[in-house]
């Protein structure tokens, strides 16, 4: 069988015809009917005429289509560009643009969106992915699956053939266009069901993630190689994520640092019944350490996972015997990766000391798309260079520090925010808080938290900055704060630093 994405989800329909293997709202489908729907639209999108290579836009919302378009376009050698739906219209378009994507999907959400970018960008065919008024500019995905059989298709693409154009977020600049191929996602699938999570065929897993976003993403293929079945959440709402968890009985659970924050949010958030979780996996920032105590407390393990898109998700994970024991650290590397810690000049670092971490496997990309300088920055002898600080301890694991682009230099200190935040997050009235450099005269550059607040809580600035004393170093303390509503977030979960810095500075 070819290393072909699409042909996994027709062998698993072979296998196991019967079982679940997508809950969706009121919709249940095993994996044959996957299979089908996936045929459909690869059937469909091959009579429009995209062909091997060609790419293929998606901005919707988590929903069954997402699933049909990812697989469909997979079984005919074509390539998904997913698109980020909290990026602004030119951001989109810029996307759209450097991809060179011939047709759009598109949820009802977006249809003024895409209306207003039809003839500024290449697409010349747009699938509206929902119910209700078509617009008269698209065909309905329904409908194009209909014209068509669910024979399945000859498979085209393979191995190192691309298959996701995968979209930086864009905290810094310009979104680069991250290649991952079939391979890709086959190794991280296999590198991550070799830590023996346990999953099987009664196994539930909860995503909630973005499906453009590679934690979702990677979770597609990976649930239909193991047999497992997904219950997909359309968008966030935290009461609704405990919920389904207790009613569902989910086993495995992946989120971001940010969704169980406002988890706990919920009023008697610990009351709800997390006892078949096995798993809850936390992606895309490092997690603060009173977070993981505090579920520890209500009896559920969170582990640190480490990894970014540009490895198709998974680097490093702490194993649940160390989750807490080793609070803050993001464990170490999956069984087919490998990773260091190395300063400037490549060689690896002691024990306790700062570092670059860099990392190679069989689930490394293949390149930035149309961007062979970057790639040629990021890619050095196989190594993937990740511009991520972190340093490991005496027994080998890992502990991420911060991005370097983020990290404050003052008075010649290198400063990483996040051991900063950690120690801000665990004040009782903070909700939420971020931390960034200030222009300093004397010292070049001092700490700025940046503070959400509980609701109905009075804090003040001077509250914060004695929090902080005896915890952490007099320079690392810091010497302005500054409250907000809400701290600005790409759909990974990670802060943007760079409206802050523009905002506070």
């Amino acid at each position: 069988m070819k290393l072909n994405i699409g042909a996994f989800l027709a062998k698993r329909a072979e296998l196991d015809p019967n079982r679940l293997g997508l809950v969706y709202e009121d919709s249940r489908l095993t994996f044959r009917q996957m299979n089908e729907r996936a045929c459909r639209t690869a059937n469909a999108l091959t009579k429009m005429g995209v062909a091997m290579g060609d790419r293929v836009g998606i901005l919707a919302q988590n929903c069954l289509e997402y699933y049909d378009t990812y697989f469909g376009v997979a079984k005919i050698g074509a390539i998904t560009v997913p698109l980020n739906w909290r990026l602004a219209a030119p951001e989109i378009q810029f996307i759209l643009e450097n991809s060179g994507a011939r047709t759009l999907v598109f949820g009802p959400e977006y249809t003024e969106m895409v209306a207003g970018l039809r003839g500024r960008v290449p697409a010349k065919d747009y699938i509206y992915a929902g119910t209700g008024n078509v617009p008269d500019f698209a065909r309905s995905m329904k409908q194009i699956q209909e014209e068509v059989n669910n024979r399945e298709p000859a498979w085209k693409g393979e191995g190192d053939d691309t298959l996701v154009i995968m979209y930086t977020s864009g905290t810094t600049g310009k979104p680069k266009g991250s290649m991952l191929t079939h391979a890709n996602f086959f190794w991280a699938s296999v590198t991550f069901n070799a830590l023996n999570q346990g999953a099987a065929a009664q196994d539930m897993s909860l995503v909630v993630l973005p499906l453009f976003h590679i934690a979702g993403m990677f979770a597609m293929p990976t649930a239909v190689h193991w047999g497992t079945a997904v219950f997909l959440i359309k968008g966030f709402d935290p009461q609704l994520i405990l919920e389904t968890i207790q009613k569902q009985k989910i086993t495995i659970f992946g989120a971001v640092p940010a969704i169980l924050g406002f988890m706990r949010l919920v009023p008697n958030w610990q009351s709800y019944d997390f006892s078949t979780v096995r798993t809850i996996l936390v992606f895309a920032a490092p997690v603060p350490v009173p977070l993981i105590q505090e579920y520890a407390k209500a009896g559920v393990v969170v582990r640190q996972l480490y990894g970014l898109t540009e490895c198709t998700g998974p680097a490093t994970v702490i194993g649940p015997e160390d989750a807490v024991s080793r609070a803050g650290s993001c464990g170490k590397a999956f069984f087919h990766t490998e990773v260091k810690v190395v300063d400037d000049s490549g060689k690896e670092t002691k024990p306790r000391e700062m570092g670059e971490v860099i990392m190679r496997g069989g689930h490394i990309m293949k390149g930035y798309w149309q961007n062979e300088e970057a790639t040629a920055e990021t890619i050095r002898d196989g190594w993937l260079h990740t511009g991520d600080i972190a340093y490991r301890d005496e027994d080998g694991f890992l502990y991420i520090a911060d991005r370097k682009k983020d990290m404050v230099i003052s008075g010649g200190e290198n400063i990483y925010p996040a051991e900063i935040e950690s120690v801000i997050f665990g004040h009782p009235k903070v909700a939420d808080v971020a931390i960034i450099g200030m222009p300093d005269k004397e010292w070049g550059e001092s700490v700025k938290a940046i503070v959400v607040p509980k609701k109905d809580v009075q804090l003040s600035p001077e509250e914060i900055i004695e929090y902080c004393r005896g915890k952490i170093a007099k320079y690392k303390i810091p010497k302005a704060v500054v409250f907000t509503d809400v701290l600005p977030r790409n759909a990974a979960g990670k802060i943007l630093k760079r409206i802050l810095r523009e905002k506070f500075n």
